[in-house]
């Protein structure tokens, strides 16, 4: 049986094959089916680029499949390869499944010698152009292929540029560019201790291996941790016949956007430089031109342009990112993309194109995401009072960012991580700054336009940028910036407005945004004065409601929390922590209640705490009136309400030390936390136990309850009280107790001629509580998942100290794919949900089951519960509308796919 081959020409396959093709090649082949002007060339697999991550060597059939398609290029072009009488060149780039734009690595004009050059400078009569292309090939080679640093390059060319005058290399001569190719071959040698290699073939394999190298470089690495996309895929390598930008006057490349991906708006939009090649675009080294200023230039390229524009967007029914070049006035198609966007041109750009008749509602539901959404609900400045503007940019990812001025991206990193926020400030960033443009809260760069490495990547991250800043001057050695008379050093403080491109000097106050307003209320989504990001945002939202299986409860402890839930949409109270009503001033409550010598006094600080339960129990049942309310009894991890040991010791040891009088408190609490001291608290005396140790306390909880049931309803509203007991283990630890709250429920309600039904359930949240969850069930009106703990115990993690100790190096070293606190662990924690939700429902058909930990509101995490059918999740108030809308998502999407992904 014949091998599967390893390189497809672009004749073959189509956008659906990005699996095998990646997701550029898939693009490339796409479009050559639908004739477009595309440079020919070939790909080789991810299957490839899999094979030499695997065993380190290139697979042994590839050298030989890659010469079959350069032969098959060869005669297409009618040029040959190494040739330097009628030379063939190729670029070698990289192309994911998913789109990783600056992540890998790219080499421009393999096939390049001396002979080369020599044979283009007379073909084209531009010498400069043939020797600019060598010089081109040679840094981009030493860099990718024989890792020079980038830094040891820029001296280099400093000291070139001195040598002969010019402030820049696009002002060199052919000499100058001669001498700077040499000096970089020289230093390519003296640090790999090696002659540079003169045979083109030698140049393109070795430019192959380090595109499939670069799918592991730490930038790389940074980004599929950040966006999720799993670390096996590997890349496809893209080999393409080179079409020249940098060729003559009429020459020239660019980044075009069908819609405007900062804020959505119709028309089209990107960069474009004169004499130049794409890479120059992208790194943004040089300002460029509009496309407006690229019709005055080459209207015919532009016409051609606009024309593949329009049928690519209507192909692709989205707004797409499309690279080009123009040879000679003609218009040469390199790649294309559904582009990246900022969350604001998500929303709109997916209900344009609902009115224009190119996609349903549900393929706009697909298309947003509740983390873009979160994104539309961060803070806006305020600029009522007095500001100082100091600089305009281009705005290239809107949103409002705080935070000390740093030049470096490790520095960035490091003092993010330090509890400060930054914002980095750089000439242009290039892929190595990626650590620190995620650490930052802000981009802002001198140099670079719309298109450039900093404006896709931070709109991609949904990160405030201001690129192609003019007026500011960066110097990175000295850490400042300067704009006109003013210097800026690193550690003061800017605002950066990335919707309108202004900087501001020192920290402004920020407004509620437009559509946290409307979220809230506040804002009718009708009015005149809602923005077309609003308008697009209520009308995705009632779809998503109108679409949603899973209800949508919030987490609140406290009145306040239940009225803002349920402005924000949520359809009752998941989980009231009803250990968190005694923090604060009422922390004293907790405390003493531990401390107490016996139960007398034990039942007297219970009988103080009682009113104050009612309290909070009637304001938030009177918030969520008609809906249900989960209270959570009493789940106090004691650490948290005494003090700390080591602490409370050493104390007590300097006070005998110095002989200071020890009052009796002092000695009841020592006492106290040493006999309760528990070497991991979070697995000991808690939740039911305690209930189980000290009935008294839970029983106050439940009269409590039903005391503020029926204030409640004498007020006219009414209350859907549940219970649920935390950290059960067993059902005789739920049985006991239930029976215990039964009759306290009964006793309370003695002589009012009133009749509650409350509803008592078990948390689950630990792995024994999970595995019997079908014996629990006889016991239980409900179930709702505690992932939080669920996920600690199973993981044996203290989520108090992994995150601090080696949890982020794991994420580094690609050990986990991503934070198991943040995201649910589905292979594992969601295992144990589903084997107890099958049980569960197995006892009844109809049992109700939801999820109450911070996964509840985690978008990823809510399609695995839909897929479950569990009935509800519950979140934080700020994300409920996010949670609603990835709940109308995972309907739509789970449809898309079809009966099989439905039933998973």
């Amino acid at each position: 049986m014949p091998a599967t081959p390893l390189v497809y020409p672009f004749t073959f396959g189509d956008r659906s094959m990005a699996d095998l093709l990646g997701g550029k090649g898939a693009n490339l082949s796409e479009m050559t089916r639908m004739g477009l002007p595309v440079p020919p060339g070939f790909t080789i697999t991810t299957q490839a680029c899999r094979e030499f991550l695997a065993s380190g060597v290139i697979p042994s059939s590839l050298t030989g499949e890659i010469e079959s398609a350069l032969r098959e290029l060869e005669k297409m072009l009618d040029k040959k390869f190494g040739d330097p009488k009628n030379p063939l060149l190729v670029s070698v780039r990289s192309g994911a499944k998913f789109s990783m734009p600056g992540m890998m690595e790219t080499v421009l004009n393999v096939g390049m010698t001396p002979e080369v050059a020599e044979s283009l400078a007379k073909q084209t009569g531009d010498a400069k152009f043939a020797w600019d292309s060598y010089r081109r090939f040679i840094d981009m080679f030493g860099r990718i292929v024989c890792d020079i640093p980038p830094a040891d390059f820029k001296k280099i060319e400093a000291r070139i540029l001195e040598s002969h005058s010019v402030n820049s290399i696009q002002a060199l001569t052919v000499d100058g560019l001669k001498a700077l190719s040499q000096a970089l071959i020289r230093e390519i040698e003296a640090q790999t201790g090696k002659d540079f290699p003169t045979d083109p073939r030698q140049h393109l394999i070795s430019s192959v291996e380090a595109v499939f190298h670069s799918w592991n470089s730490e930038r790389a690495q940074i980004y599929r941790q950040r966006e999720r996309i799993p670390s096996d895929l590997g890349t496809a390598v893209n080999i393409q016949s080179m079409v020249f930008g940098n060729l003559s006057d009429d020459s020239g490349t660019g980044v075009a956007f069908t819609r405007n991906p900062a804020t959505g708006e119709n028309g089209s939009y990107g960069d474009y430089l004169d004499r130049a090649q794409g890479e120059d675009v992208v790194a943004g080294i040089r300002n460029t031109m509009t496309l407006v200023e690229m019709n005055e230039r080459e209207p015919k390229a532009f016409q051609e342009l606009e024309r593949v524009m329009s049928l690519l967007e209507n192909h692709y029914r989205d707004l797409c990112d499309i690279e080009f070049t123009v040879e000679r006035g003609k218009l040469w198609i390199l790649q294309t993309r559904v582009g990246k966007r900022t969350a604001e041109a998500a929303f709109r750009v997916a209900l344009q194109l609902v009115d224009e008749g190119k996609i349903s509602m549900d393929e706009a539901l697909s298309r947003i995401s509740g983390e873009q959404l979160g994104h539309l609900m961060f803070p806006q400045f305020d600029l009522a009072g007095q500001v100082t503007e100091i600089a305009r940019g281009i705005p290239a990812s809107a949103g409002a960012a705080v935070g000390e001025v740093v030049f470096d991206s490790r520095r960035a990193f490091d003092l993010a991580r330090a509890g400060h926020k930054v914002i980095l400030v750089r000439r242009e960033t290039s892929p190595d700054d990626l650590v620190g443009m995620v650490a930052s809260e802000g981009i802002l760069t001198s140099r670079g336009g719309k298109t450039s490495h900093a404006a896709v990547v931070a709109r991609g991250m949904g990160k405030t940028a201001i690129c192609g800043t003019e007026s500011i001057s960066v110097d990175e050695r000295a850490n400042l910036f300067t704009v006109g008379a003013l210097t800026v050093y690193e550690g003061e403080v800017i605002s950066i407005d990335g919707t309108s491109g202004i900087v501001y000097l020192g920290a402004l106050p920020t407004i509620a945004s437009p559509v946290t307003a409307y979220l809230e209320g506040k804002l009718d989504a009708n009015s005149s004065q809602a923005t077309p990001v609003v308008k697009a945002v209520d009308r995705i939202l009632q779809h998503a409601d109108a679409s949603r299986v899973l209800r949508v409860r919030t987490n609140a402890d406290t009145p306040e929390d239940a009225v803002r839930a349920r402005i924000l949409g949520a359809e009752g109270v998941g989980l009231c922590r009803t250990e968190h009503m005694f923090l604060g001033p009422r922390r004293a409550y907790v405390e003493s209640l531990i401390l107490a010598e016996n139960e007398e006094a034990q039942r007297g600080i219970i009988a103080e705490m009682e009113p104050l339960q009612r309290g909070d129990f009637v304001g938030i049942m009177m918030a969520m009136s008609g809906l249900p309310v989960t209270i959570r009894l009493l789940d106090p991890p004691l650490h948290e309400f005494l003090p700390n040991i080591a602490e409370l010791s050493a104390e007590m040891a300097r006070a005998e030390a110095l002989r200071e009088e020890i009052s009796p408190r002092q000695q009841a609490v020592f006492a106290a936390v040493k006999r309760l001291h528990e070497s991991n608290p979070m697995l000991g005396l808690r939740g039911v136990r305690l209930g189980i140790l000290i009935p008294e306390l839970f029983k106050m909880q439940v009269r409590a309850l039903v005391h503020a049931c029926l204030e409640v309803r004498k007020l006219g509203h009414n209350p859907m009280p549940e219970i649920m007991v935390p950290l059960v283990a067993t059902q005789r630890e739920l049985l006991y107790l239930r029976k215990t709250l039964e009759e306290e429920i009964a006793h309370t309600l003695t002589g009012t001629g009133q009749h509650f039904d409350i509803p008592i359930g078990s948390m689950i949240e630990t792995p024994r509580a999970a595995m019997t969850a079908g014996k629990i069930a006889d016991h239980a009106d409900f179930f709702s998942f505690g992932t939080n703990d669920l996920t600690q115990m199973t993981w044996a993690f203290s989520r108090d100290d992994v995150e601090s100790s080696f949890l982020p190096r794991y994420l580094d070293l690609e050990l986990l794919p991503f934070n198991p606190f943040e995201s649910l662990d589905q292979d594992g924690v969601g295992l144990l949900v589903r084997i107890a939700t099958e049980q569960a429902r197995a006892h009844t058909s109809d049992f109700k089951i939801g999820v109450c930990g911070e996964h509840g509101g985690d978008p990823r995490s809510i399609h695995f519960f839909h897929s479950l059918h569990l009935d509800y999740v519950s979140c934080s108030p700020f994300r409920v509308p996010i949670a609603r809308l990835e709940s109308g998502r995972a309907v739509v999407l789970a449809n898309m796919a079809g009966p099989a992904s439905s039933s998973t």
